[in-house]
């Protein structure tokens, strides 16, 4: 049975794009001159990640004016806002959301459509400016045609109704595994963006999540060397082929204020602490080892209540190659490429002009031009 994942990104109003629809295979690289929006593109992607998880508007949008496109005039009161959405692919078959958000003069939500093969399965829409919901409308397909209710205007109405509809008849059970399907398709997402500067210093072995900074890169490396050794044994295989040098494995030490640092063995040379590698190498490490694990590894909400074979994680990671020589690149893509094969992990990222040429090169990454 298929995973949910999200397959396409719609920028109908936001930021400097209208209308825009972006396809999202396996592999993903957004790229672009400087100003071009792939920052704007993966930010749209996160935002809705985010309210599908439950996240509250004014958390996601703390600067919801800068999303308005700067062509957009007020209306008679005075409101400006933008229009994001996406499509969910899994066994409901292709379900879309989309959303339309008001950013001035206040921030809520406006209206909201829930679709699959066409047939609207919720719609909200702000009938009172003077209260804070939305007049929401899901489909019931019984007795009565469609079940209305006020939902919040803060919060995203598709990740509330597996909350507020009971699945009694027919066409409730499509609402909600349609969903269903859309909520666990984005709330599939962890953001890296790697800090070489935050992963070099020793840190305290704890619950062994990998931060979105990955700072905390060695408590991991802790974490996998103990119990995942075969995962382990194959990051140092990895690690070999995007770091200077001969390196014949990756290490741990315990140091005597109880902290950990990584190393790398070097075979009859001494190890190398990962403190000591250049940025370029210890984001690409970090990068990797997001790669080779799942959600249990990494810090982000998991989705408990459907098991992990049910779902698809996507890694979301700006500027994908900064730092990263040639080699390295195409190190990085091959093992994306060889991960994302096997339907479990999917990576939507932005890179270079140079490392979208060896993109294109690279079987099954799709690459998408900004360029205007």
């Amino acid at each position: 049975m298929p995973r949910p994942v999200v397959t396409e990104l719609r920028l109908s109003a936001y930021g400097g794009r209208r209308g825009a629809t972006y396809p999202l295979g396996p592999v993903t690289l957004f790229t672009g001159p400087s100003g071009s929006g792939k920052s704007t593109v993966l930010g749209a992607y996160e935002a809705l990640a985010r309210l599908g998880a439950g996240d509250p508007l004014a958390e996601v949008f703390p600067d919801p004016a800068a999303h308005v496109p700067e062509s957009a005039r007020p209306d008679s009161q005075g409101r400006r806002g933008f229009r994001i959405g996406c499509t969910v692919d899994g066994p409901a078959g292709p379900v879309r959301l989309d959303l339309a958000v008001q950013a001035e003069p206040e921030l809520r939500i406006v209206g909201e459509r829930l679709t699959r093969h066409g047939r609207t399965l919720l719609t909200t829409a702000l009938r009172d400016p003077g209260r804070s919901t939305v007049q929401a409308a899901w489909l019931t397909a019984g007795t009565t045609p469609v079940t209305r209710a006020p939902l919040p205007d803060d919060l995203l109405g598709t990740a509330l109704l597996p909350l507020r509809v009971a699945g009694a008849t027919e066409g409730q059970r499509e609402v909600l595994a349609a969903a269903e399907q859309a909520v666990v398709g984005l709330r599939s997402l962890f953001p890296c963006g790697p800090v070489p500067d935050r992963m070099r210093a020793p840190v305290l072995p704890g619950e062994g999540r990998l931060l979105r900074d990955c700072g905390n890169l060695a408590e991991v490396l802790h974490r996998t060397h103990n119990a995942c050794p075969r995962r382990h044994q194959r990051f140092a295989a990895v690690a070999g082929a995007g770091c200077a040098g001969p390196v014949t494995g990756v290490g741990v030490q315990r140091l005597p204020d109880g902290t950990v640092r990584a190393l790398l063995a070097r075979g009859t040379r001494p190890a190398t602490p990962l403190g000591r590698l250049g940025d370029g190498e210890l984001r690409y490490l970090a990068l990797a080892l997001t790669l080779l694990t799942g959600p249990g590894v990494l810090a982000m909400d998991r989705i408990a209540e459907v098991p992990d074979a049910m779902q698809c994680l996507t890694l979301l990671t700006d500027d994908l190659d900064r730092g990263l020589d040639a080699r390295q690149t195409a190190a990085l893509l091959a093992l994306t490429t060889a991960i994302a094969a096997d339907g479990h992990i999917r990576l939507v990222g932005s890179a270079g002009a140079e490392a979208a040429a060896q993109a294109r090169r690279t079987e099954g990454v799709t690459v998408v031009d900004l360029t205007p």
